[in-house]
């Protein structure tokens, strides 16, 4: 089994010790795990504070660039979790959600959270991708 850190240059300095997503090989296919995503610039500044639908748009356009990075596209997406501080902006997401997992239609879990890294985030999601090794 062979393990791969993914870290994009172009994300906002990392919070602590670890990766943006991880690329495992396991026998003829290759598993993707990414980390919570949250709306931060490059600075670490928070994007669209308390508009749960621009940073799920931006949340979205991250885990497409780490799971391109590693060969895959949210199309290969088996599993996501979302984490939203106010269950009731669910109605709100759920259509930029749909549009970006038309094709993959992934098992899903919604959480609520109390609060999130980053003061002014409503939205967290991590993924989880599978593809075959090419």
């Amino acid at each position: 089994m062979k393990k791969y850190k993914i870290n994009a240059s172009d994300f906002a300095k990392r919070l602590g010790a670890y990766s943006h997503g991880y690329k495992v090989e396991v026998g003829d296919a290759e598993i993707i795990f990414t980390t919570g995503q949250i709306a931060l610039d490059k600075k670490g500044e928070v994007l669209y504070p308390d508009d749960p639908v621009k940073q799920t748009e931006f949340i979205f356009e991250s885990l497409q660039k780490i799971l391109h990075q590693s060969g895959a596209s949210l199309d290969d997406v088996v599993k996501t979790t979302i984490f939203l501080t106010n269950i009731r902006d669910f109605p709100k997401i759920s259509p930029v959600r749909n549009k970006y997992f038309k094709n993959s239609e992934p098992v899903s879990t919604l959480v609520e959270v109390n609060k999130l890294v980053k003061e002014g985030c409503k939205v967290e999601i991590e993924v989880i991708a599978i593809k075959q090794k090419e």
